[in-house]
């Protein structure tokens, strides 16, 4: 039996995208999701489950969580068939997209919704990662498991998992 995953809120998801926002020098849509990214990959490696539930696409740049993807695009204003109106509900008042794809957070995260292992993820996500380039940001985060994906298709999270020092451990758990 598999692990169930856990169910993506957007209350949460902008919480963690805050939380990343609030400690980057200049956060983006590409910043904070390549952030994003790597705190999950050490969340599935230590807890077995990714941190917000999303699911990642394979982009020209790299993995990119596709729910918090469309809460940053209603976040910018776009307005498009597929983005929850809960998503511009969720995402007013809390971060502002400026120019196409910069993000400035509009208030703090409220650590009270993040768990102290999410917090835990981010903050070493943010120490390793928080100060590289986006030309860094993209190679480091062309790994196996983005490779393992066509363009714009869903990474499985089972290739996720084959990316990590304890991949057989993960991977068992997972199929649990």
């Amino acid at each position: 039996m598999a692990v169930a995953p856990i169910r993506f809120d957007p209350q949460r998801a902008i919480e963690l995208v805050l939380y990343v926002a609030g400690r980057l020098r200049y956060p983006t849509f590409h910043s904070v999701s390549k952030i994003l990214y790597f705190a999950d990959k050490e969340h599935l490696s230590r807890y077995g489950s990714l941190l917000s539930g999303d699911s990642y696409v394979a982009m020209k740049h790299g993995p990119v969580p596709s729910e918090i993807y469309n809460l940053l695009r209603a976040a910018a204003g776009r307005r498009e068939s597929w983005i929850s109106p809960r998503y511009y509900e969720v995402a007013r008042g809390a971060i502002k997209v400026e120019g196409n794809y910069r993000l400035r957070a509009l208030r703090a995260a409220d650590t009270e919704l993040l768990s102290a292992s999410q917090q835990e993820c981010l903050d070493a996500s943010l120490k390793e990662y928080g100060s590289l380039s986006f030309e860094r940001l993209t190679a480091k985060s062309h790994d196996l498991a983005w490779k393992a994906a066509d363009e714009n298709e869903i990474i499985d999270v089972r290739a996720i998992a084959k990316t990590l020092r304890n991949a057989k451990d993960v991977l068992a758990y997972l199929n649990d």
